[in-house]
């Protein structure tokens, strides 16, 4: 009876190192980009610093107008962030984000400095207020200039969660969350296949250097800007479009 009770006894110890084990290498995996130390590695694109406007608050990574002072209206660098620590592949990224009415953001990956911009270089995943965006903002003129129809309209290829003027998130499967409330993302990334989720949901998926990715990239937004897209690795960072911006929750981890 005495060995049966030791040996249960190794047995419930040994599971319950296990779990404890599992659940810190899991933790492990991932790398909490608005916690120490990470915090400190956020900066502008092409820049040494954060850009004006850009602060962590009660561990929310915000853009605020209001949070750029009087001595910062002469800055002329990209209000662009990127995470500089280190760049990544293969990887998967988890966002949790806000905007207010008629905001505008996005995720960049892939991210090579150098450039006018992260546009030029790096693949989107679009962050908009696909309801009122369009009604507040002028879209017509530059609508018509890469040819959609409706210019006046937000183009499926502009709303949240589809890549960025490349391919289309399903509108059907979309919950997405109204201006002011919290939403999720997740990008899954291999040179296999590309993951869009929102709130939870996988709403696109293709497959990047493809035939079909190399024909969207041609003929579209893109035709012009040799570099788009091209990079294999690269940092990750967010886009400043002029609206306040909320984000949390951050995290990433290499596959």
């Amino acid at each position: 009876m005495k060995k049966n009770r030791s040996f249960l006894l190794i047995i419930l110890i040994s599971s319950i190192f296990f779990s404890c084990n599992t659940k810190k290498t899991e933790k492990s995996d991932w790398n909490f980009l608005i916690e120490e130390p990470s915090i400190d590695l956020w900066r502008a694109y092409n820049g040494k610093k954060m850009p004006p406007g850009w602060k962590i608050i009660d561990g929310v990574l915000t853009f605020k107008t209001e949070q750029i002072l009087e001595e910062d209206y002469n800055y002329k660098g990209s209000r662009d962030i990127i995470y500089g620590g280190e760049m990544f592949q293969d990887f998967e990224l988890y966002v949790e984000w806000k905007i207010p009415v008629g905001g505008n953001s996005g995720i960049f990956y892939h991210i090579r400095e150098g450039y006018d911009g992260p546009p030029e270089v790096a693949p989107e995943y679009q962050l908009i207020d696909d309801e009122n965006y369009a009604s507040i903002h002028d879209i017509k003129s530059y609508n018509e200039s890469v040819g959609f129809e409706n210019p006046s309209e937000l183009h499926p290829l502009q709303q949240t969660a589809s890549d960025y003027a490349m391919h289309v998130a399903k509108p059907e499967l979309k919950n997405l969350n109204p201006p002011g409330q919290w939403n999720s993302s997740r990008i899954v990334f291999t040179e296999k296949l590309v993951e869009h989720w929102l709130n939870g949901i996988k709403v696109l998926s293709f497959v990047p250097w493809s035939e079909e990715w190399y024909k969207k990239k041609n003929s579209g937004k893109w035709d012009n800007t040799p570099d788009y897209g091209k990079f294999k690795s690269g940092y990750i960072g967010f886009q400043d479009h002029g609206s306040d911006l909320w984000f949390k929750n951050v995290k990433i981890k290499k596959l």
